[in-house]
């Protein structure tokens, strides 16, 4: 599932050639990609066409389209497969396409949500108070957000009672960050995934924050991270930051600081990649 640097990637790229153009229609070729607009496919493309949209917005991992003079959002749901891309009119169909929103103006493009495993989707909701779809108003805020607190978000980590990657993982507590980029900011810090937050001094906590904004900087310099064709940019284009993970995916193979053969670990249905001399697992207490 991309992460926040993927999602903003996608975010820049929406603001860029979809923000601020009037919908003229909208069609739903398969309807599971609108499951979550309870009201069903036609009610969908009936509340889009006529609207502008406004400046795309993103939180963590999750990204909304709001419609302009209205209290209401599309919100996109990417799961594992899905891509917003502006193609040409002209262009030929993705043999995954599901959703085809067509613009009211000369521009010659349009918003296409494709989806292989159609496990995503788009679907309208009602904004809260600070702009936000309703369904995602519990989400924390992320750590490239202005507005993160990192005091607020310390003294939660120490109340947590887990592990730091879960906590990391834990979109109420700080959101945007997955898989991919907990490994990495973890290896970065050389804390082990299974390290008790409950040890987290203040400038550990924030040492931590620093790595995870640094890894999350670095993503996005070079349009995320893909490892293969699922994960594009509106323009279909791959991220290159595959190519300078330290963590993620490199079992076996050296670490970049002490040369000690990297280790996956199963982890939540997912896998954990650290090293065991620089990331030392905690001492089990007796």
């Amino acid at each position: 599932m991309p992460e926040l640097p993927e999602v903003e990637v996608v975010r820049r790229g929406l603001e860029r050639w979809v923000a601020h153009r009037a919908v003229a229609d909208a069609e739903v070729l398969h309807p599971r990609a609108v499951r979550r607009h309870l009201a069903g496919a036609d009610d969908f493309a009936h509340r889009l066409k006529g609207h502008r949209i406004g400046t795309p917005s993103r939180r963590g991992k999750y990204l909304w389209l709001p419609l302009e003079d209205t209290d209401q959002s599309v919100l996109a749901h990417l799961g594992m497969s899905g891509q917003l891309l502006v193609q040409p009119h002209t262009a030929p169909d993705e043999k995954h396409l599901r959703i085809r929103v067509r613009f009211a103006d000369a521009l010659g493009t349009e918003l296409r949500f494709v989806d292989q495993r159609t496990f995503g989707g788009l679907s309208l909701h009602d904004n809260t108070a600070d702009g936000l779809p309703d369904v995602i108003a519990h989400i924390a805020r992320d750590p490239l957000d202005p507005l993160f607190d990192d005091e607020a978000f310390h003294q939660a980590l120490r109340r947590k009672r887990s592990t730091i990657k879960r906590a990391l993982l834990d979109q109420s507590l700080i959101s945007g960050v997955g898989n991919i980029y907990a490994d990495e900011a973890l290896w970065r810090s050389r804390l082990h995934y299974e390290r008790p937050t409950a040890t987290f001094t203040r400038p550990r906590s924030l040492e931590l924050l620093g790595h995870v904004r640094d890894v999350m900087n670095a993503a996005l310099a070079v349009g995320g991270t893909s490892f293969d064709s699922l994960y594009v940019n509106v323009n279909g284009e791959s991220g290159y930051f595959d190519r300078s993970l330290d963590a993620y995916g490199r079992e076996g193979l050296p670490c970049k600081r002490c040369g000690t053969p990297m280790r996956r670990r199963p982890w939540m249905n997912r896998s954990s990649y650290f090293c065991p001399k620089c990331q030392r697992a905690p001492r089990v207490s007796s």
